[in-house]
C-alpha cells in the first residue's frame, strides 16, 4: 500500500479501471457458458454472491495485505501458510453462506437437490478451493505488475532528475565560457575603435537578458533563440576585418511556438570565429537556420577554417563536446550532427527533430 500513495492521480484512476474490468469479467463470464437458449434469470445470480464474496476477501486481503507483508518481504512460506489458512476458511463460509443464504431465501434454492443438501459437500469444497487459490494467483499477478509499473516509473523519474542536474550543470560551464569570449571580443574592439565598442557592450547587455532569464527555462521559442543568435552573430561582425565575408541566412515562424532548447547553437556559432577568421587571408562563414514545417530544426554552418595552436587556449576548446552532452539529454534519438573539414572549409550540419519534445512539453502543459 506505500507505493500505491505515491502514485499520480492519474495511474489510481487507471488501477480502478482495471480492477472494475477485472470484476466485469470474473462476473460475467460464467454466463458466457450457458446454453444461449436458456433464459437469464436472478435466482443462479443471487446464488453467487457468496462465492463472489469469498473471491474478493481473498483478492484483496492478498493485495492490500498479505503480499506487502510477507511475499514482498521474502517471507515465502508464511504467505502460502496464511493463505492455506485463508482459502480454507473463506471456502467454507461460501459454501455453508449459500446455504444460510437458502434458508433465509427458500424461493433462491436451486431445484432438484433434495437430500443431497445433508451430505458433506467436498466437491463444493475442492471447487472453492481451486478458485480460490485462482484468486490468489490472479491477485499477486496484479500486484506485481502494479508493483512493476511503480518502480519503472520512480526510475523513470530519477533517470530524469539526474537528466536536469547535469543539463544544468552543463548549463554552468556554458555561460562562463560564454561570456568569456564574448569579454575577449570586446576587450580586442576597445583598442582600435571605441564607438564600436560602446555599441558591442549595449548588444551583450541584451544576450546577458537572455542567458540570466531564458537560458534557466529547459526550452524557450525557437524565434527568440534565433534573435539571440542574430544579435551575437552582429556583435563579432563588428571587429571583422575586410577580408571575412559574413553572410547569414534565417528563416523561421516570427508567430510560431515551436520550441529549442537555448543555446544549442551558439557554442558552434562561437567555433566558426574561433577558428574560420584569419587576420590576413580571405576568409568567410555561412550560417543558416531554417524551420521545416515537420518539426525539425535544421542549422548548417560553414567556414574558412584555420585551426588554432596548441598554445591557443581561447575558449576552452568545450564548446562542442557540451553540445553533443545537451544533444543526448535533451534529444536522444532526435537529432543529427554532424561535421567535415574539407578543402580547408569547416561544415557543421546540426538537424534537430523538435516534433516529440514539443508534443510532450504540450502534454505536460495540459496535465
Amino acid at each position: 500500500m506505500g507505493h500505491a500513495l505515491k502514485q499520480k492521480p492519474g495511474n489510481r484512476w487507471n488501477n480502478v479501471y482495471v480492477h472494475l474490468l477485472l470484476w466485469g469479467v470474473i462476473f460475467i463470464l460464467p454466463y458466457f457458458f450457458m446454453d444461449p437458449e436458456q433464459v437469464f434469470t436472478w435466482r443462479p445470480f443471487l446464488r453467487s454472491i457468496p462465492d463472489m464474496l469469498g473471491f474478493m476477501l481473498v483478492f484483496y486481503l492478498n493485495y492490500f495485505f498479505l503480499i506487502d507483508k510477507f511475499l514482498y518481504k521474502g517471507k515465502t512460506r508464511e504467505f502460502i501458510l496464511y493463505n492455506i489458512l485463508l482459502i480454507v476458511a473463506v471456502a467454507f463460509m461460501m459454501h455453508y453462506g449459500k446455504e444460510l443464504l437458502g434458508y433465509l431465501m427458500p424461493h433462491m434454492r436451486p431445484r432438484g437437490r433434495g437430500r443431497r443438501n445433508h451430505f458433506f459437500p467436498w466437491l463444493f469444497i475442492i471447487y472453492n478451493f481451486t478458485s480460490l487459490f485462482l484468486m490468489v494467483g490472479l491477485s499477486v499477478a496484479l500486484r506485481m505488475t502494479v508493483r512493476w509499473f511503480e518502480v519503472e516509473n520512480e526510475r523513470k523519474e530519477l533517470a530524469k532528475a539526474k537528466s536536469e542536474a547535469e543539463l544544468q550543470n552543463l548549463k554552468n560551464q556554458i555561460n562562463p565560457h560564454f561570456l568569456l569570449n564574448t569579454l575577449n571580443n570586446i576587450y580586442a574592439l576597445i583598442e582600435f575603435n571605441p564607438p564600436k565598442a560602446q555599441q558591442a557592450v549595449a548588444d551583450l547587455s541584451k544576450m546577458l537578458r537572455h542567458l540570466l532569464y531564458d537560458n534557466n527555462q529547459t526550452y524557450v521559442p525557437l524565434r527568440q533563440e534565433a534573435e539571440f543568435m542574430q544579435n551575437y552573430i552582429e556583435l563579432m561582425r563588428i571587429r571583422l576585418a575586410d577580408n571575412v565575408k559574413l553572410t547569414t541566412n534565417f528563416s523561421y515562424s516570427q508567430t510560431g511556438n515551436r520550441l529549442i532548447s537555448p543555446l544549442i547553437f551558439i557554442s558552434l556559432i562561437e567555433n566558426a570565429f574561433k577558428h574560420g577568421v584569419s587576420g590576413d587571408k580571405p576568409s568567410f562563414i555561412d550560417i543558416s537556420l531554417r524551420e521545416h514545417p515537420d518539426g525539425k530544426v535544421e542549422f548548417v554552418c560553414r567556414n574558412s577554417y584555420f585551426p588554432k595552436s596548441d598554445d591557443d587556449k581561447s575558449g576552452s576548446g568545450i564548446g562542442l563536446e557540451l553540445v553533443k552532452k545537451r544533444l543526448e539529454l535533451l534529444y536522444p534519438d532526435s537529432y543529427l550532427l554532424h561535421t567535415t573539414i574539407e578543402d580547408d572549409v569547416y561544415s557543421t550540419v546540426l538537424v534537430i527533430d523538435t516534433k516529440k519534445q514539443q508534443d510532450d512539453t504540450e502534454l505536460l502543459d495540459r496535465g
